[in-house]
């Protein structure tokens, strides 16, 4: 039988660096279970004191522009260097089957395998809310276990990157060369989010179609206001596939997170942050009443259906639940 641990139980091991109790954290936090939650909020106050202090690195792009083989070789690269890695890629569950990709370590078989590597699905539960929790709550837990680096890669396209810009210090942009609108319409939405670009898989025959690429994204960038006027998102060439541009990129990272902490930047944004996930997290939870609420279980399916068909008008059928729970003009 396995051992039952309390959160301050939890907290001993993961600040020891026991890997197995992390895992088990994490999964408790993850439970949608309420006597979970509670064990996991407890666990996640007594952490916060020992959390913050990783670079958090969001990196997105298209399926099939090299998140995978990127990652995994930076996060082989920043191991050797002394780092110990973390990965969350954030996991867009079906809303169909409720089953979720968690195929993450066969994608990175040359990380996976080092001691101070560890790599996890963030499965989202299908809700932007799920990204938000789940996500920032496994970081903390991961940077409380001494991982100095925690990479959230998005294996989705969509509002799911919004999410993740928001809660990291820095979000990369992985492109190709020659994708054109049609096969990168990802770009036009996130383009203004990124505090970096690299056009990946500029290796072989390829290299002088990433470098005009690269050029073409550089002119792009500047008709944008940057997120801070201290830096300008540059665009790197890279091939995550033979190591090439990899330690220039990760220069760039470390350039821009001292140039952040320098100006206090860093730290404003980090507070900002932490009122989002607040705002975020409440904004879930008065979901989940709602939806507990029993006037509004009862009513709720016939007022759905009256907006669906057209015959209740959506102002009024907010207004209506909101007087279910006694909360009405």
């Amino acid at each position: 039988m396995r051992e039952t641990l309390t959160p301050a139980d939890y907290a001993t091991r993961i600040l020891a660096g026991d890997r197995t109790a992390l895992a088990r954290a994490i999964t408790l936090v993850e439970s949608t279970k309420p006597a979970h939650n509670a064990e996991a909020q407890e666990l996640l106050q007594l952490l916060l004191p020992h959390s913050g202090g990783a670079i958090r690195l969001g990196i997105t792009g298209v399926p099939g522009v090299g998140k995978s083989t990127t990652i995994d070789q930076l996060g082989t690269n920043l191991v050797e260097a002394g780092h110990k890695v973390a990965v969350l890629a954030v996991d867009p569950t079906s809303k169909r089957t409720g089953g979720s990709i968690l195929g993450d370590k066969t994608r990175m078989a040359q990380l996976a395998p080092l001691p101070n590597a560890f790599i996890r699905p963030s499965p989202t539960s299908g809700t932007l809310g799920g990204v938000t929790r789940k996500t920032r709550e496994t970081m903390v837990l991961l940077e409380a276990a001494g991982f100095d680096i925690v990479i959230v890669e998005t294996v989705g396209v969509g509002q799911s990157e919004v999410a993740v810009a928001d809660m990291v210090d820095f979000f990369l942009v992985l492109l190709l060369a020659g994708g054109g609108d049609d096969l990168q319409g990802i770009k036009k939405g996130i383009i203004e989010l990124a505090d970096m670009i690299a056009i990946n898989k500029a290796d072989g025959d390829n290299i002088t179609r990433a470098k005009r690429a690269a050029n073409e994204y550089q002119n792009a960038i500047a008709i944008f206001t940057p997120k801070s006027a201290a830096w300008l998102p540059p665009v790197v060439t890279i091939s995550g596939r033979t190591n090439l541009g990899l330690d220039d990129l990760w220069a760039k990272i470390a350039e821009h997170r001292q140039l952040m902490h320098d100006n206090g930047q860093f730290a404003e944004r980090r507070k900002r942050q932490a009122v989002e996930w607040m705002r975020d997290m409440l904004s879930d939870r008065l979901l989940q009443a709602v939806k507990a609420n029993p006037a509004v279980a009862a009513r709720l399916p016939a007022i759905e259906s009256d907006v669906r068909e057209g015959r209740l008008f959506p102002t009024r059928a907010v207004n209506e639940i909101l007087g279910l729970m006694g909360l009405g003009a």
